[in-house]
């Protein structure tokens, strides 16, 4: 599992028009899935998405989590962090898990996060073109893989 993070002060997706997902201060989490990802790993990454600490102290360390700050996440699907250019110019995707294994594991991420941490989690579609709209905070961003 792969997840590009970015420290923002506000993010928005968008499929077709509509919103269907929006924060203020928090994470958006893009999230790749592999053919090799289990409960696990969905654990760690559930954990260490929820416990990052990349948000400034009082002495303007980056010391807080998204917990700390009462910041929601915003995660979005996204295959292509599986792309692979070892040959040629076209990614290929082989590792990227298919979205039949893809989806579940996606979705039981983002639940953990909501369940285990009462962390509000905003969505994308799964699977669906998306419009990503974010103000990026530093700016900040972290890539994180298990």
């Amino acid at each position: 599992m792969r997840a590009v993070i970015q420290r923002v002060k506000r993010a928005k997706v968008t499929t077709g028009g509509q919103v269907t997902g929006r924060i203020e201060k928090g994470l958006l989490v893009l999230l790749g899935v592999s053919t090799d990802d289990n409960e696990d790993k969905i654990q760690w990454m559930a954990n260490k998405i929820a416990n990052l600490r990349i948000f400034p102290d009082d002495n303007e360390k980056m010391n807080k989590s998204v917990l700390d700050i009462d910041g929601g996440i915003l995660v979005v699907s996204n295959f292509t962090l599986y792309g692979s250019l070892k040959k040629g110019f076209r990614p290929s995707y082989s590792d990227a898990a298919p979205p039949e294994i893809a989806e579940p594991i996606y979705e039981k991420t983002v639940q953990r996060i909501r369940d285990q941490f009462g962390i509000d989690v905003q969505t994308g579609i799964f699977g669906a073109m998306m419009d990503v709209e974010l103000c990026n905070w530093g700016p900040v961003t972290i890539s994180i893989e298990k």
